[in-house]
Parts: structure tokens; C-alpha cells; sequence
């Protein structure tokens, strides 16, 4: 059972790990060396324990220990019991969901073990905004993808905002980061997956016809800019286009992810 432990002053260093979530730069530093992420709302709180992360702490607004109850009595990890205003002073923002988790970060697991029994992947290439990490895992989780694969230099799916935006699904989908990013979409072909890519190629279909019979399929996505690079481009085995009404070329990557997922799952 979790020892609740009232905290009054903001600079207590117990609560070092809550400090300037605002501040990305400073969080990418610290959490990668003190090797944690955080959950933030009892929702994603509850996932990330209930999906094998241990805690090293917990704080809470007295109002989200009940709801709340049963996973601190899974653990032993302290949990920090604040009021709202002095979460926010902590923070640097107002904790509106009441509760935050940090957690330790495990081990990433080989591409081996995350391909293992999967026959829908999602790969990315240096999608680097946290807010679309995490709606792209959501709309994979949701649309019952199997595994989601990243480009060396995509955003962190265990940062904050990814994680709350995506709701804990990066709890749900076995993810790694890709070794070799150069050879990584004809790897995956010599693994049996059909590389299908977005992107406004000249020679790309539409996506419904791109999946048609297709056994094991990785959409590949790229960046928010420039979209993917040309050696993933080329290199994939199709090329897929979302058509459109004149006059727009193009969605967010996220919102793509939604339409891709939705008619591969249909495939």
C-alpha cells in the first residue's frame, strides 16, 4: 500500500520529478536521466500501472484518492498528497485531472520481440511533435493495430503530452525504436510485411486499393513538414494516397493515421 505522505511546501525536493512539466527541453534532460515518464489523470495513471510500469511516486489532490484507491494499494511507492494550488506552483500549470504518476522507464524491447504474432504495424519517421505520437498510438490502439515502430528521431511516446493525449495507448501497443533506420523498410519487407507509404507521390493510389489484399502491412508515416524522406519514399512497396476535394493536398499526419488505420482494418 502506497504511504500517503501530505506535502506543504513546493520546494520539498521529494517532489523533484513534478517540476516544470512546461519546460520540454528541461524534461527530455531529466527524465532521461533519471530514466522516468509521467502519467498525468486517472485514467492514464491507472493504465500505466495496470500495463507493468512501476511507480516511484504519486501526487494526488486529496479529492483523487478514492477514485484512485485500489492502484495505491498495489504499490509502495510514496504518493504526495497536495492541494491543487500547490500542484500548480510545482508544475508550472494547473493540474486539472488532480493526479500524476512518474514512473520508471523499462528496457525497450527488440524489434524481434515487438513483431512477434503482429500483422498490422505503424511506422514512423520523424514525426516529432508529442501531440501527434500520441493521437497516431490512440487511432493504432483503437483501430486495432498491433505494434507501432520509430524512426530514431521521432518524439518521445513516454513523454507527458504524448502519453495524456494518446490516453496511455502507448501502455497498449508494443513500440520500439528502430536500430537501422536506413534499411528499415526493407527489413521489414524481408520479415513478410507489405510497406505501404502516405505520401503525395506521383505513383501513389488510393489507400483503399494500396491495402487490397494485403496479409501483414506496416503503414509508414513522415514528419509533420516535409513528409517522408526519399529513401523511405521509394524504398516502401506501395504508395498510397488519401484522395481529397480541390483545392487541400493534404491532413495532419494524425488525422491521416485515422483514415489509413480505419480502411487497412477493413482491408
Amino acid at each position: 500500500m502506497a504511504e500517503l505522505v501530505e506535502v506543504t511546501d513546493p520546494d520539498d525536493p521529494r517532489l523533484r520529478d513534478y517540476r516544470d512539466l512546461r519546460d520540454v527541453e528541461l524534461r527530455k534532460n531529466l527524465e532521461a536521466e533519471h530514466g522516468l515518464f509521467l502519467a498525468e489523470g486517472e485514467k492514464v495513471v491507472r493504465r500505466a500501472v495496470e500495463g507493468g510500469h512501476v511507480p516511484r511516486s504519486f501526487l494526488m489532490a486529496p479529492r483523487w484518492l478514492d477514485g484512485l484507491a485500489d492502484v495505491l494499494a498495489t504499490s509502495e511507492a510514496p504518493c504526495f498528497v497536495v492541494e491543487e494550488s500547490l500542484a500548480e506552483q510545482v508544475t508550472g500549470f494547473h493540474v486539472h485531472r488532480g493526479a500524476l504518476a512518474s514512473l520508471e522507464r523499462a528496457p525497450l524491447p527488440s524489434v524481434e520481440a515487438v513483431l512477434d504474432g503482429a500483422r498490422s504495424l505503424l511506422v514512423l519517421e520523424d514525426v516529432v511533435d508529442h501531440t501527434n505520437v500520441g493521437a497516431i498510438f490512440r487511432c493504432g490502439a483503437a483501430l486495432g493495430f498491433d505494434a507501432v515502430l520509430l524512426a530514431p528521431r521521432c518524439a518521445d511516446p513516454l513523454y507527458r503530452r504524448a502519453v495524456k493525449v494518446g490516453m496511455g495507448a502507448v501502455f497498449a501497443l508494443p513500440w520500439t525504436r528502430l536500430p537501422d533506420w536506413a534499411t528499415a523498410l526493407t527489413d521489414l519487407g524481408e520479415r513478410g510485411f507489405t510497406t505501404v507509404a502516405l505520401t503525395l507521390a506521383d505513383d501513389a493510389v488510393p489507400v483503399e486499393e494500396a491495402v487490397a489484399g494485403v496479409d501483414r502491412i506496416a503503414l509508414v508515416l513522415g514528419s509533420e513538414g516535409h513528409g517522408l524522406s526519399r529513401r523511405w519514399e521509394t524504398t516502401a512497396a506501395r504508395r498510397a494516397i488519401i484522395p481529397m476535394a480541390p483545392g487541400t493536398d493534404s491532413l495532419n499526419v494524425a488525422a491521416a493515421t485515422a483514415v489509413a488505420c480505419y480502411v487497412a482494418a477493413r482491408r
